[in-house]
C-alpha cells in the first residue's frame, strides 16, 4: 500500500491555529505592559507637563500600529494567496496557436481528467515561459512560478512559502499584506521594547525591594523579552524579503536564481516593487 507522506503535512494547519492564538496572547501581554502598566501609571500619577504628553503620544502611536498590524495580519490569514482556476490553460495568440499546430491547448472547462492529459503537449517551438506545467496532485494545469503546497493541498500562484503563523500560504495575491504585516509588527515590537526598557532595567531593583506588584513585574519582564526577540527576528526577515523583492524572487526560487546569469523575472527594482504593491492580480499570462 502506497503511503503519501505529504498528506501528514496538512496537520501543520492545526499548529497554525495555535500560532494565531499565540500572536493574540503576545499582543494582549504587550498591551497590558505598555498601555496599562507603563503609560497608564504615568497618566495616573498626573503632574501634567511633558511626561503626560509623552505617555499620551505613546498610547496613540501604539494603537495606530496595532490597528495596522491587525488589519494586515487578518488580510494575510483570510485573503486567497492565488488559486489556479479549474482546468486552467494558457491563452495563446493566433500566431502562437498556428505555431503550436495540432498540439494546441484547449480552454474548455468541460475537459475530463482523461482528455486533460492529451491537451497538455505544446510544440517545442513555443517559448518556455508560455509552456504549461501540470500538477499530478491537483490534476490541473500549472502556470509559471506556481507551486503545490503540501499543507494547503493546492497549487498557489507565485508561492513564496507556507507560513504557520498565518495558517495560510504567502503567494501572489497576499504577499503585499505579508510584507506590511512584517513591517508594522517590527515597528510595534520595537516601540514596545523602547518603552519597556527603562522598567526592565529597574526590574531587578524593584523585585528586590518589593516596590512594585510581582504580577506587573512579571508582565513587564515577559513583554520586554518577547518584543525584543520578535523585533530582532523580524528585522532579519524584512532585510531578506527586501532583497527578494528587489530582484522579483520568491523564497522557493532562490536556488533556481543562483543557477542563472540573469533572472528572467527581474524587471528592475522600481517595477518589481510596483508589481507587488499592486498585487491583486493573477500571474496567468507571464
Amino acid at each position: 500500500m502506497d503511503i503519501n507522506l505529504f498528506k501528514f503535512c496538512s496537520g501543520l494547519r492545526v499548529l497554525g491555529y495555535l500560532m494565531v492564538l499565540l500572536v493574540a496572547a503576545i499582543i494582549a501581554v504587550s498591551y497590558y505592559a505598555v498601555v496599562v502598566v507603563t503609560c497608564g501609571s504615568q497618566l495616573l500619577r498626573g503632574g501634567g507637563g511633558h511626561h503626560s504628553f509623552f505617555a499620551i503620544l505613546l498610547i496613540v502611536v501604539f494603537h495606530v500600529l496595532l490597528a495596522l498590524l491587525t488589519w494586515s495580519y487578518v488580510m494575510v490569514v483570510f485573503w486567497d494567496p492565488g488559486s489556479v482556476p479549474e482546468n486552467w490553460r494558457p491563452v495563446l495568440s493566433s500566431e502562437e496557436s498556428l505555431e503550436a499546430g495540432s498540439s494546441s491547448i484547449t480552454t474548455s472547462d468541460t475537459v475530463g481528467s482523461e482528455g486533460l492529459d492529451s491537451t497538455l503537449s505544446i510544440s517545442e517551438g513555443l517559448d518556455r515561459r508560455q509552456q504549461v506545467g501540470y500538477c499530478d496532485k491537483c490534476r490541473n494545469g500549472k502556470p509559471p512560478r506556481c507551486h503545490h503546497c503540501s499543507v494547503c493541498q493546492r497549487c498557489v500562484l507565485k508561492m513564496d512559502h507556507h507560513c504557520v503563523w498565518v495558517v495560510n500560504c504567502v503567494g501572489a495575491r497576499n504577499y503585499k499584506f505579508f510584507l506590511l504585516f512584517l513591517l508594522y509588527t517590527f515597528l510595534e515590537t520595537t516601540l514596545d521594547t523602547l518603552v519597556l526598557m527603562p522598567n526592565f532595567i529597574k526590574f531587578f531593583g524593584k523585585a528586590r525591594d518589593h516596590s512594585a506588584s510581582p504580577a506587573n513585574l512579571a508582565v513587564i519582564f515577559l513583554a520586554f523579552i518577547l518584543n525584543t526577540a520578535f523585533a530582532l527576528s523580524l528585522l532579519c526577515f524584512i532585510f531578506m524579503h527586501a532583497s527578494l523583492l528587489s530582484s522579483n524572487t520568491t523564497s522557493i526560487e532562490v536556488h533556481e536564481k543562483k543557477r542563472t546569469v540573469r533572472w528572467k523575472y527581474d524587471i528592475g527594482r522600481k517595477k518589481n516593487f510596483e508589481q507587488v504593491t499592486s498585487s491583486l492580480f493573477f500571474w496567468m499570462n507571464e
